[in-house]
């Protein structure tokens, strides 16, 4: 009775003429700091926050009228997440409920042994951001890359040439605010390549609907499949191993240098640390992922050309294994840029694969997919605003599940979401918490005395 109620909720609020603000996004836990909504807004009305607990968050700094924020939610991937449109998966070489539509499915890495060691997995991702700046299929890559300056965190990075492609392989665990200038990305006026989170891919295919350009100068759209982005507090937790600062760091490598190679640490002083990627991952409590990616639809990169994927050949990365990822090709353009790509030397096919094997590398994936549809309904009967989800199958994915699991699932997510636990206190700067401390801690102080 209760997951039918939730029709009835998500009904009302697709319904409502009211959009929800910047603060309201964020405090419901939908917001995953992809940064679009600042690029909307413009950034004088928009600023991304490091908060307390590790996001990239926007905070507007003025009112924003209604057709800003209607425009906001029209695009924000917290708010509308569609899956490719039905014409892609009727056509596909292949579909599948929770896999969605694919052209090809196969095991391979980048045909450069330096890409295969640097890049993490099997470099796939990396030699196909190289490979279109090779060919002049695009003048810029828009994809993540460690900061200069602070090494342990992501910034957006445009890349013009295949060796800064290279600097910027590696998995970036934490989050990263890719589309914080996006317009003016476009106003570029240039054939772009993005590399990103599934995420951040949706809220770029929602701008297409509003902006003609997108699909005009965004050639091609490359992800990797998503286990969910962490908050910075999780590789904070890395250094308080070492009893290390941040304002110490010279190097963090989350992995790479191998499948998946270790996440190693070094100081401006010239000290070295290192993590293996169990080390680093064991304690699944601590994983700190961001509340959005809870309750993601699509991790798997269903809208994307091309989504990479993980291969462990052992289950798990006990040991360094054989570079390789798994490579889903998602629509016909994709897989054109597949083909070229291997005929280059850029790629190297291991062999072909198929949806049962990629569900048993990637079972974290198939139990979210059939989790999802009832952890939504039960936020919304929470009274949680929910995203607006179309073309993911969702239902279908859940009705894989027993009833008993769809319940559990759906209950499950209800009570945290009455408890406060799918949300997230409102977006403030550190420095601006810790000086809030400060100045509360001095006003008890001066009342004491």
């Amino acid at each position: 009775m209760g997951l039918i109620e939730a029709s009835h909720s998500q009904a009302a609020m697709m319904l409502s003429t009211d959009p929800l603000s910047l603060s309201e996004i964020v405090e419901n836990g939908l917001c995953i700091g992809c940064g679009l909504c600042r690029s909307i807004a413009g950034p004088g009305a928009v600023e991304m926050v490091m908060t307390p607990e590790g996001r990239e968050r926007p905070v507007a700094n003025q009112a924003l009228d209604r057709s800003t924020l209607m425009r906001i939610n029209a695009v924000c991937p917290g708010t509308r997440i569609a899956g490719p449109p039905p014409a892609q998966a009727s056509n596909a070489a292949l579909t599948d409920t929770v896999w969605g539509p694919a052209e090809r499915l196969v095991l391979g890495r980048a045909g450069d042994p330096t890409v295969r060691f640097v890049g993490s997995g099997g470099g796939v991702l990396t030699a196909l951001g190289q490979f279109l700046l090779n060919s002049g299929r695009v003048k810029f890559v828009l994809h993540v890359a460690a900061s200069h300056s602070q090494p342990m965190r992501s910034e957006r990075r445009l890349s013009f040439d295949a060796a800064s492609v290279l600097e910027g392989a590696g998995s970036r665990y934490g989050p990263a605010a890719t589309l914080t200038d996006f317009g003016d990305i476009l106003d570029r006026g240039e054939p772009f390549a993005l590399i990103a989170k599934p995420c951040d891919i949706t809220a770029v295919r929602n701008l297409a609907r509003l902006d003609p350009r997108v699909n005009d100068l965004m050639r091609y759209a490359l992800a990797f499949v998503c286990g969910g982005a962490s908050d910075l507090s999780k590789s904070e937790q890395a250094l308080q191993r070492f009893g290390l600062g941040e304002d110490e760091l010279r190097l963090f490598r989350y992995r790479g240098h191998g499948n998946p190679g270790l996440n190693r640490i070094q100081t401006s002083d010239g000290r070295s640390f290192e993590l293996t990627y169990r080390q680093l991952w064991e304690d699944e409590d601590k994983w700190m992922i961001q509340p959005r990616c809870k309750i993601c639809p699509d991790a798997i990169g269903q809208v994307a050309d091309i989504a990479v994927h993980d291969a462990w050949l052992n289950g798990g990365p006990a040991v360094e294994d054989e570079p390789l990822n798994g490579i889903i090709v998602r629509t016909r353009r994709g897989l054109e840029l597949f083909d070229a790509a291997v005929e280059a030397g850029a790629l190297e096919i291991k062999r072909e694969t198929s949806i049962a094997e990629i569900s048993e590398l990637q079972s974290h994936q198939v139990r979210k997919r059939r989790a999802v549809w009832a952890r939504l309904k039960g936020m919304a009967i929470a009274g949680k605003p929910i995203p607006f989800v179309t073309d993911l199958a969702l239902e279908d994915c859940a009705a894989q599940n027993s009833l008993a699991e769809n319940l559990a699932e759906g209950r499950g997510a209800r009570d945290r979401a009455r408890r406060g636990r799918l949300g997230e206190p409102p977006a403030v700067p550190r420095e601006r918490k810790a000086a809030h401390h400060v100045e509360a801690m001095s006003v008890l102080k001066d009342e004491l005395i």
